[in-house]
């Protein structure tokens, strides 16, 4: 079986996945390809990948839904994406200056087909793995758990009580 091909972008000086392409406009870190990811169509063929790793970048981006038609578009069918981004609730969420989007555990259900405003995008995805993130191990334990179960009572009133530290989705590209 052959190596899935994987791209991660907005990599920066990360490079948790060997062998993957790693693209960045920052030249500076070093990546394979350096471009902005604002810049479309990427330099990158359709369908070229099988798995796109997103940590830390989809809340940079200028368009969030142009960045996911893209990512659709390198994808082959099937393939994956993996997208970690601060809940909106988190403080480092507003604190950095370069972040554009602040997103929750909801927020990719636009790509899916199955939300009243999906008609934002033709790019089609399914939620393969959706799971939000507290800070710390004991201590926000029950908080992480509650968040996971009950996602919609966790944002509509927990959320700025305890606040999560990061979502992260997985999407399959439907083709």
């Amino acid at each position: 079986m052959p190596e899935p091909r994987v791209l991660e972008i907005g990599a920066g000086r990360d490079r948790s996945v060997p062998g993957a392409v790693t693209v960045d406009r920052v030249a500076s870190t070093g990546p394979d390809v350096v471009h902005d990811l604002d810049i479309t169509p990427w330099p990158f063929r359709d369908g070229e990948f099988d798995f796109v790793r997103c940590k830390d970048v989809i809340e940079h981006v200028t368009d969030v839904v142009k960045t996911l038609e893209e990512i659709h578009r390198v994808l082959a069918p099937g393939g994956r994406v993996e997208i970690v981004t601060p809940h909106y609730s988190c403080s480092n969420s507003w604190t950095d200056p370069t972040h554009r989007h602040h997103l929750g555990y909801f927020s990719f259900e636009y790509f899916t087909g199955q939300n009243q405003w999906d008609f934002y995008t033709g790019a089609r995805f399914t939620l393969t793995e959706r799971y939000l993130r507290f800070y710390g191990n004991y201590k926000n334990r029950h908080w992480e758990w509650i968040a996971n179960r009950w996602p919609r009572f966790y944002e509509e009133h927990l959320a700025w009580i305890a606040p999560a530290w990061y979502i992260r989705v997985v999407l399959t590209a439907v083709k």
